[in-house]
């Protein structure tokens, strides 16, 4: 087999190949095979009829065809294992000559990941947030501690800002009862922001047993968007208690007997956050500081993907909320045309960052070994809140197993670009990131601290 690369455009080539004809004879006999399955010809059983009555029947072509069918793909991927090409697209592959018996030949145009040269990283200079603890820092999580223990009291006076009230709530429009828009015993901070525009400032000096009518526009069901009444009954008012800050509280909230033993351990595990969000803040920066450095032009289909999935994702969650489009964009604060370019700017970050740290992989020959995708999914798992074995399942059931190593290699690239970075935090101090991974992970070998930051990370998720 013999190919030839023609760069039709910095992220496109033409691939030529030539095959001999001998190179087709599996695929040649895997297609009789099949052909013979799927006619039927008397006097002879499914499965059984000989390549000579099948070209008599049905003619040569019908099997070539199916030949081509079978050897293309893999011919196309043999052509590109023997070129430096780095496809990110479907190929469009057509069949330009056949000379049975001799050879064939094809081309596939494929989108591919542009030639580039990857500028020296060695002592970038990055900087990044102090690891210091401040006592802030403690007080914001002990009030924290604080909200997840306390308790609702009931009040009698008119409701405020932080509390709850419980409430039925019906909407109407044009004195037309919506029975889909009725909701009984709802708990509500007030003031937590509902999308239901209004109900905040409605609710905030009523009493249990007091009803008010509001304007808004629906943000749910077949009247989203429409106008309507809404009215609130108010059934109860409650206030949070937050519980007093003691070595009672210590030992409710903690396995601590004191207080002062609680915050000691709260200053600790927010110095190793500190130190986690350093690491990764300089892997972050450095890779930044490399993109920066290089012009690459981006593939447009492969662009055109990575903003069509994130839309995707986005559909599927607004139709997850239930809410109208409106509804949804105003309850994250933004607008459907900010996210759209924040997608498109996102998306061509996110493959320029895969082109660089590739050919990083490749020239710093970084692999995975099989601790590494254990690890990885257990983290995931984890995350997603499932079993580690359903997950690794679901990899291999979904051929995402390839993807998953992508997504490691790629993530050690970016540790090789932050540890070679020249790291100062904004104080000034050197930040020493082979004595963090130390600190966060005492055993670990030198050759695998790019992991310290992960781990350290994935056991903060998984305690809060």
């Amino acid at each position: 087999m013999k190919t030839a690369v023609e760069e039709l455009s910095p992220t496109r080539v033409k691939l030529t190949v030539e095959v001999p004809f001998e190179e087709l004879e599996p695929s040649l006999e895997a297609a009789y095979k099949k052909v013979a399955q799927q006619v039927r010809v008397p006097g002879f059983r499914p499965g059984k009829v000989p390549a000579r009555i099948i070209e008599q029947r049905f003619g040569r072509a019908v099997v070539l065809e199916e030949t081509l069918n079978d050897a293309l793909p893999k011919l196309y991927g043999q052509a590109v294992d023997e070129t430096d090409v780095f496809p990110v697209s479907q190929p469009e592959i057509e069949v330009t000559k056949i000379e049975d018996g001799s050879q064939v030949e094809f081309t596939a145009e494929v989108d591919v990941r542009p030639s580039f040269e990857v500028p020296d990283y060695q002592g970038a200079e990055v900087v990044v947030d102090v690891a210091e603890v401040s006592d802030e820092d403690i007080q914001t999580q002990l009030d924290a501690l604080r909200q997840r223990f306390a308790t609702l009291t009931g009040v009698e006076r008119p409701a405020a800002g932080g509390d709850y009230v419980v409430m039925d709530l019906r909407a109407e429009i044009d004195g037309k009862n919506l029975e889909e828009q009725q909701a009984s015993d709802v708990s509500y901070e007030v003031g937590a922001g509902s999308v239901l525009q209004g109900l905040d400032d409605a609710l905030e000096g009523l009493s249990a047993g007091e009803e008010k009518t509001f304007r808004t526009t629906l943000v749910g069901g077949e009247n989203a968007g429409e106008e309507a009444d809404v009215i609130i009954n108010v059934k109860s008012v409650k206030e949070k208690v937050l519980p007093e800050l003691d070595d009672e509280f210590a030992q409710l909230a903690s396995e601590f007997d004191t207080l002062d033993e609680l915050k000691d351990s709260i200053r600790e595990q927010a110095r190793r956050n500190k130190l986690v969000e350093q690491v990764m803040q300089s892997r972050e920066k450095a890779l930044d500081a490399l993109l920066e450095k290089i012009d690459i032009p981006l593939p447009e289909s492969a662009l055109n993907a990575e903003i069509d999935a994130r839309k995707h994702n986005l559909e599927h969650q607004i139709a997850e909320s239930g809410l109208s489009r409106e509804a949804f964009f105003r309850l994250y604060q933004t607008t459907e045309d900010e996210r759209f370019a924040e997608f498109e700017a996102n998306a061509a970050k996110a493959l320029k960052s895969g082109f660089v740290l590739d050919k990083i992989v490749k020239a710093e020959e970084i692999g995975v070994s099989e601790q590494e995708l254990t690890n990885f999914v257990v983290r995931r798992a984890m995350q997603l809140g499932v079993a580690p074995n359903t997950l690794a399942q679901h990899l291999a059931d979904n051929d995402q197993l390839t993807l998953a190593m992508m997504e490691i290699v790629r993530e050690k690239a970016k540790t090789v670009v932050g540890d070679a970075a020249k790291v100062t935090d904004e104080a000034g101090n050197e930040v020493d990131l082979k004595a963090i991974y130390a600190e966060l992970n005492p055993e670990q070998e030198a050759e695998g601290a790019e992991e310290a930051g992960a781990q350290e990370s994935g056991s903060q998720e998984s305690a809060e």
